[in-house]
C-alpha cells in the first residue's frame, strides 16, 4: 500500500479518466454477471425443471423481490412456451440471443475501459520519466560521483518498465476484478445465502497460503533490478573505454566481470520467475478445490435437502467459477505489486534526494559582473580529508588569473566551486560583494563559460553543438563565434557543413577539432567569466597554437580563471598562482616568478626539459 501511494500522485492528473475507467467496469462486472444468470433459465428450460406461473405476479416490496423477480420470469416462459408451437425452442432462442447481447456489452464495456486505462498507464508513465529525469538534471554533479551511471540508467528504464507492466496493470485488475466479485456475490447470495455463506470458509485459508508464497518476491525482484543496474553501468563503462579496454589486452577481465553480472541476474531471475510461476497452479488448486467442495455440498442440496434446483444449482456454479477467475487474478495481482515495490523504491529513491545546492526563495538573478569575485578563507573536502583549506583570492573584473601546479593541488575544485557544481563547507565565495549562495543558479551559471580538457560534445550537429550556448542564435553568430574559436574553416569542410552530425562524443573529430568547437560555444554564449579548465593540455603543437589563438580571443576583457598544465600557455596571464595541497604557495607575474626561482621556476624549467 505504500508503494501504491507513491505511484498514485502521478494518477491524479488523469483523475477524469480514472472515473471513467471505473463507471466502464461497474457495466463490464454488471453485465459480466447478468450474462452468466441468463444461462439459469435456459437451463431449466432444458431440463423442464422451471415453474409454471399462470398468473402475473404483483410487486409487493423490497423484502420479496426475490420471488417477485423469479415469478416474473417463469410467467414469462410459461406464455411463451404454451402460447405457440414448439414455444420451449422458441424460448432457447430467445435466450440465447439475449445471453450474445449481454456479452457483447460485457465487451464493449471492457474495450473503453482498457481504453481508458491505457492513456493512464502510459500517461502515468511518460510523466514518471519526465520527473525523474528532471531530477537526474537538477541533482548536483556530487550525487553522480557515488552512482553508477547504468544504475541511473537502470533506474529511468527498466524500474519504469517494471511499474508500467507490473504495478500499472495490476490497477485495471483491482478494480474490474472486486466489482467482478462484489456483483457475482450479491446474486449467489440471491440464489442461495447458506451454499454462499459455505465458500467462504475456504477463502481466507486461500489468500493466507498464497500471502506466504508472495513474501519473497520483492527481495528477489530488488536483486534483479540491481544486477540489472550493474549490468547497464559495465556495458557503458567498456563502450566508454573501448580503447584502454583493447589496448591492455583486458577483454577477458571485462568479459568475466560482464559474465558475473548476467550471471547473478540468471540467478536472481529464475528465483524470482520460479517464485511467480507457482502463483497461476497453486491458485488454480486452489480453485478446484473450492468447486469440489461446492459441488459435493451444493449436490446434497439438489439431491437430498431439495433447497435448490439444478438449473439454479449449475448456474451458481457459473458464478462461483466466475468469482474464482478474479480472486485468481487478484492473487497475481499482489504478486506483481510485491515485485514492483522494488522498482518503486529505487525510483523514490532519485526522486525523494534533496538537493544540497539548495537556492533561497530570496535569491537574486544577477547579469553581470562589476566588480570582483572573492574568495573568502574558503575550505572544501570530497569526503574526509580538505582539498582546499582557509584559501582566500580576489579576481578583480577583466584579469586573467592562472592556476598551476601539481594534479590534485585543488585547481580544478576552485573551478567547480565557482558556478557552484560543489558548496563550499567553510567560507564565502561573492560576486560584487553578493554570496554566490544567494545569486540564482541559472543566473550565476550564465555569467561564466566553461572549456574543459575533455571537450563535451553532443551527438548531434555541429550547429546544434555550438547553439546550446544560446538556442536562439541564427546561423551568423554561430559562424562568428566558430571563426573566433578557429572552427568555421574545418566545419565548412564537413559533408554538410554546420548540419553534419559530429558524432558520439564529437567522434568524427580530431582532438583539436573538438576543443575549438567546445570553444565556440563559450564565445558564442559570451559570458563575462571564462572558466578554462587545462583547455590544451590534450592537444598536438599545431591544435594547441590554434586553440591557444582561439582562447587569447576569448579572454580579452573578460574575468577569465585558467588551470594550465602547460605553462607556456599563461605567460600573459595578469596573475599567476602556484598552489599546492590546498594553498597558494607563490604568486605574481611570468618574469616575477621566474625571476624568484621557486617553485614556479621549477615547473617550467622541468617543461622545457621536456
Amino acid at each position: 500500500m505504500k508503494d501504491l501511494k507513491k505511484v498514485v500522485r502521478f494518477i491524479f492528473p488523469y483523475k477524469k479518466y480514472v472515473i471513467i475507467n471505473i463507471i466502464c467496469n461497474i457495466f463490464y462486472a454488471l453485465f459480466s454477471t447478468l450474462s452468466l444468470i441468463a444461462s439459469i433459465p435456459m437451463l431449466n428450460v432444458l431440463f423442464e425443471n422451471n415453474q409454471r406461473v399462470y398468473v402475473k405476479p404483483i410487486y409487493q416490496g423490497l423484502s420479496e423481490i426475490k420471488p417477485y423477480l423469479e415469478n416474473s420470469i417463469n410467467y414469462f416462459l410459461t406464455q411463451q412456451i404454451e402460447s405457440k408451437t414448439n414455444g420451449e425452442t422458441l424460448v432457447l432462442a430467445y435466450l440465447a440471443v439475449l445471453i450474445v447481447v449481454l456479452f457483447f456489452f460485457k465487451n464493449l464495456a471492457n474495450y473503453a475501459a482498457l481504453y481508458f486505462m491505457t492513456i493512464i498507464r502510459n500517461g502515468v508513465i511518460r510523466d514518471m520519466r519526465n520527473e525523474v529525469y528532471s531530477k537526474i538534471i537538477n541533482l548536483p554533479i556530487s550525487f553522480y560521483t557515488e552512482k553508477r551511471k547504468g544504475d541511473v540508467i537502470s533506474r529511468i528504464t527498466n524500474d519504469v518498465s517494471e511499474i508500467q507492466w507490473s504495478f500499472l496493470s495490476v490497477l485495471e485488475m483491482l478494480v474490474k476484478q472486486p466489482l467482478i466479485i462484489l456483483f457475482t456475490l450479491i446474486m449467489m447470495l440471491a440464489l442461495s445465502f447458506k451454499l454462499t455463506l459455505f465458500i467462504f470458509v475456504f477463502i481466507p485459508i486461500s489468500g493466507l497460503i498464497i500471502a506466504l508464497i508472495g513474501k519473497k518476491l520483492r527481495a528477489s525482484s530488488d536483486k534483479v533490478q540491481r544486477e540489472n543496474g550493474q549490468f547497464l553501468s559495465h556495458v557503458e563503462e567498456t563502450l566508454s573505454g573501448l580503447k584502454i579496454v583493447k589496448g591492455f589486452v583486458a577483454e577477458d577481465i571485462f568479459k568475466n566481470k560482464f559474465f558475473s553480472t548476467t550471471n547473478n541476474i540468471f540467478k536472481f531471475s529464475n528465483k524470482l520467475m520460479f517464485r511467480q510461476s507457482i502463483a497461476t497452479p497453486l491458485s488454480e488448486l486452489l480453485g478446484v478445490t473450492v468447486i469440489t467442495v461446492i459441488l459435493w455440498y451444493g449436490g446434497k442440496m439438489v439431491l437430498i435437502d431439495k433447497s435448490i434446483d439444478g438449473g439454479t444449482f449449475i448456474g451458481f456454479m457459473l458464478l462461483a467459477y466466475n468469482i474464482l477467475t478474479p480472486a485468481k487474478n487478484i492473487s497475481t495481482a499482489m504478486y506483481s505489486i510485491k515485485r514492483a515495490g522494488a522498482s518503486v523504491d529505487r525510483i523514490s529513491d532519485i526522486l525523494e534526494t534533496k538537493n544540497p545546492i539548495d537556492e533561497n526563495t530570496n535569491s537574486i538573478h544577477k547579469e553581470d559582473v562589476i566588480s570582483e569575485i572573492k574568495m573568502e578563507n574558503i575550505s572544501f573536502k570530497y569526503k574526509d580529508d580538505y582539498v582546499l583549506k582557509n584559501f582566500s583570492l580576489t579576481i578583480e573584473k577583466g584579469m586573467t588569473v592562472a592556476l598551476v601546479g601539481q594534479s590534485g593541488s585543488g585547481k580544478s575544485t576552485l573551478a567547480n566551486l565557482i558556478p557552484r557544481f560543489y558548496d563550499v563547507n567553510e567560507g564565502t565565495i561573492t560576486i560584487d560583494g553578493v554570496n554566490i549562495k544567494n545569486i540564482t543558479k541559472t543566473s550565476l551559471r550564465s555569467l561564466m563559460g566553461l572549456v574543459t580538457q575533455d571537450a563535451i560534445l553532443f551527438n548531434d550537429s555541429a550547429y546544434n553543438n555550438i547553439s546550446l550556448a544560446k538556442p536562439d542564435a541564427t546561423l551568423e553568430e554561430v559562424k562568428k563565434a566558430s571563426k573566433i574559436a578557429n572552427a568555421h574553416e574545418f566545419i565548412n569542410d564537413l559533408p554538410q557543413k554546420y548540419d553534419t552530425n559530429i558524432g558520439d562524443g564529437g567522434g568524427s573529430l580530431s582532438g583539436g577539432q573538438k576543443q575549438r568547437l567546445s570553444i565556440a560555444r563559450a564565445v558564442l554564449k559570451n559570458p563575462p567569466i571564462m572558466i578554462l579548465d587545462e583547455a590544451t593540455s590534450a592537444l598536438d603543437t599545431e591544435s594547441e597554437k590554434l586553440v591557444q589563438d582561439a582562447l587569447e580571443k576569448i579572454m580579452q576583457n573578460r574575468t577569465s580563471i585558467v588551470i594550465a598544465h602547460r605553462l607556456s600557455t599563461i605567460q600573459n596571464a595578469d596573475l599567476i598562482l602556484v598552489m599546492k595541497k590546498g594553498k597558494i604557495i607563490e604568486q605574481g607575474k611570468h618574469e616575477e616568478l621566474i625571476t624568484k626561482k621557486g617553485e614556479y621556476y621549477k615547473l617550467v624549467t622541468m617543461q622545457s626539459l621536456d
